[in-house]
């Protein structure tokens, strides 16, 4: 069973004013997590405890089907 998280852009003001929603295809959280954290390579490990608590609290949706893991849009302003 895979989920479709959206997740909150995972930045905060004052070290980026940009804000948005990522959309990823994974297994669980820890999967959802290593694609976010792999995603950008300039992230590295920097913000490793913020994304996974972005992720924590995302929305989730059960996907039906076989779907690949992946991010699958990205809405950054």
């Amino acid at each position: 069973m895979k989920f479709l998280y959206l997740v909150d852009y995972w930045v905060p003001f004052p070290a980026s004013e940009y804000g948005g929603v990522v959309s990823v295809i994974a297994e669980n959280d820890d999967k959802c997590h290593d694609l976010l954290l792999n995603w950008r390579s300039e992230y590295e490990s920097e913000y490793d405890s913020r994304i996974m608590q972005r992720v924590v609290n995302a929305d989730k949706f059960t996907l039906a089907g076989n779907e690949n893991s992946r991010i699958v849009d990205s809405f950054i302003t």
